[in-house]
């Protein structure tokens, strides 16, 4: 099931139109979970991070025990080919994919080298500017690397981020702030999370429980670049409480301001508003 439009997939080495089948039903990656996948954007003609997003789909291969089999640069030509096929003012999710085939002799370890791969573009609109969330606490929490696969962008790990989702709906909130084992902040149920305290900013440290994304570590770069201070720091719900802004950082909408924490209540201050003003100033220097 799609939750874009006008869909393109790149499957055993040629495009097809639509939401085309992958996986068969003995798939290793179906009954056994052993698939990856990666995200980056086409908006505005831009495709900021394109590479990264590719090179990153095949460390996640590899650390699931997959065989990644597409180089990155034909990865991203591939990408390139397809979304030439787009109108120029398309917002395009796209999607790389690798899954496992086959299993080893008994069935849970995925077996070298025998490696599915699709790319998946999807017509999604870049949210607006201006569209914010509210955040609340879950009994959920991040994993270690320890008994999960907290280092690759798995599959497997998404259902634990829709139980904390889906939590934070039925209270009322948009999404969740999620601590790791030791209780501290690690994230949100979808996206890094970032806050600001008297005119610096602060994002949780990598600590191994949660993938510190593409688009956090562009946002690292071109604030520092730009002369403000980011901490990379130990954090707890109270310092949110007491933050002065805060916003989300992932690769679907870039920044995401959030207005509430329980009922601590947020503006939508004027360094979140910087932070995508900067941003889209660096995209721009990232054509098709």
């Amino acid at each position: 099931m799609s939750f874009g439009k006008n869909i393109r997939t790149y499957f055993e080495g040629q495009w097809h139109e639509g939401d085309v089948p992958v996986m068969r039903a003995a798939d290793h990656g179906i009954w056994q979970g052993s698939s990856v996948f990666d995200g980056a954007r086409l908006f505005d003609g831009l495709v900021p991070d394109l590479e990264a997003h590719c090179a990153r789909v095949n460390r996640s291969a590899e650390a699931l025990m997959i065989t990644p089999t597409v180089e990155i640069a034909d990865m991203v030509e591939i990408a390139r080919e397809g979304l030439r096929k787009y109108s120029k003012d398309a917002a395009v999710y796209i999607r790389p994919m690798y899954w496992a085939i086959h299993g080893s002799d008994l069935g849970v370890a995925p077996a070298q080298g025998v490696t599915g791969f699709a790319l998946c573009l999807e017509e999604v609109p870049m949210p607006a500017p201006d569209a914010t969330t509210t955040l609340t606490t879950t009994q959920f929490r991040r994993p270690v690397l320890a008994d999960n696969v907290c280092n690759a962008k798995a599959g497997c790990l998404y259902p634990n981020n829709a139980r904390m989702l889906v939590e934070a709906k039925h209270k009322g909130f948009g999404n969740a702030l999620v601590q790791d084992a030791m209780g501290n902040v690690a994230e949100t149920a979808t996206a890094n999370v970032w806050m600001v305290k008297d005119g610096e900013f602060f994002t949780p440290i990598a600590n191994g429980t949660f993938l510190a994304g593409l688009t956090r570590k562009r946002h690292m770069e071109n604030l520092r670049a730009a002369g403000y201070v980011v901490h990379e720091t130990v954090l707890t719900l109270d310092d949110f409480r007491k933050a002065d802004e805060v916003f989300l950082s992932g690769n679907f909408a870039k920044v995401t301001p959030a207005v509430a924490f329980d009922d601590v209540r947020y503006d939508h201050g004027p360094l979140t508003r910087k932070v995508r003003e900067i941003y889209m100033d660096w995209a721009a220097s990232c054509p098709l």
